[in-house]
């Protein structure tokens, strides 16, 4: 896709003057602007103004040229509005893990596990519902679990792996099928200063050696959606160590009991479930020999609990 790189913008007029400019603009035969815009600059005198954009300032001159009218001719700002889109989303808070974007430094808190992510180019900043959700449920394993192997399915930014690296310290293996999640994973684990700890692959599936190498897993995250879920339930459910633990998301309430179905009939038992609004975060436990006696150290259901470091507003446990 050409990229617009100079914008070319007529004098603030009157709504119809300047859509009748863009009108020409558009229409000319030899004038091939990549975009026409008209946007309002005065809302108090009703001026208005059209706007071209040109891959380049001879292309954004000729035009000018063409159309005959004194116009200006200026770069495109060079602005990521992905990232500019996001920089304004306050810190999120889940149990014991707090993350900030690089503007929100200076309010990190002084106890509890603090991270850096910035949005970017791959999923998880801890703000949507699923990653708080795989947040929370890795902060009450932790209450009752050290796992010393562990493994993100579908890392996006890493803030799974980093989260889990941090508080356990740990290697943990994080894996996505795009490259550049793993990109992102790996800057941002050195960012936290988890370079070690924090192994990243591209790899589809649970197929890479790599996966198979470090097993079986202590703890496994698999933040991805429903429909790969229900088809990596048996592979997902062999990587698994004796009483250790899966943190699935990516799915809605609607999806909850299809998809532990899908892990129960593997083995598994239900541990427990995060409701985040209308997502969910569930926990499937693989008993064996050293898995603790069912119902050692259960929790009782809570159900929008007040605001506190460990028990964000709005989330459920489903034990």
């Amino acid at each position: 896709m050409t990229e617009a790189r100079f914008i070319l913008t007529y004098p603030p007029t009157s709504l119809e003057a300047a859509q009748a400019l863009a009108d020409a603009i558009d229409e000319h035969i030899a004038i091939d602007a990549l975009a026409v815009t008209v946007n309002e600059t005065d809302e108090a005198r009703a001026l208005w103004s059209a706007s071209a954009y040109f891959p380049d300032e001879e292309s954004a001159a000729a035009a000018r040229t063409l159309i005959g009218r004194d116009a200006e001719i200026t770069p495109v700002p060079q602005v990521d509005w992905v990232r500019k889109s996001l920089e304004g989303l306050a810190p999120v808070t889940a149990g014991r893990f707090f993350l900030h974007g690089s503007h929100d430094r200076d309010r990190r808190r002084a106890g509890g596990q603090s991270f850096e992510i910035d949005a970017g180019t791959a999923f998880g900043t801890g703000h949507h519902g699923t990653t708080a959700g795989c947040l929370l449920a890795l902060d009450d394993n932790l209450k009752r679990h050290a796992p010393r192997r562990i493994f993100d399915l579908g890392c996006g930014t890493g803030v799974l792996a980093i989260a889990a690296a941090r508080s356990t310290r740990r290697p943990v293996l994080a894996t996505d099928i795009d490259p550049e999640a793993v990109r992102v994973t790996i800057a941002n684990a050195r960012l936290n200063a988890l370079g070690p700890l924090t192994r990243a692959h591209t790899a589809a599936g649970l197929h890479h050696p790599v996966i198979r190498q470090s097993a079986p897993y202590d703890l496994v995250f698999a933040n991805i959606l429903a429909r790969p879920l229900a088809a990596l339930a048996q592979g997902l459910t062999g990587l698994l160590a004796p009483g250790g633990h899966l943190i699935l998301s990516g799915l809605t309430r609607e999806q909850l009991r299809w998809i532990k179905a899908c892990y129960q009939a593997r083995g598994l038992v239900h541990a427990r479930t995060i409701f985040m609004g209308n997502w969910v975060a569930l926990v499937m436990k693989r008993t064996g020999i050293n898995a603790k006696r069912p119902g050692h150290g259960k929790p009782g259901r809570l159900q929008n609990t007040s605001a506190s470091p460990a028990r964000a507003p709005g989330w459920e446990v489903d034990a």
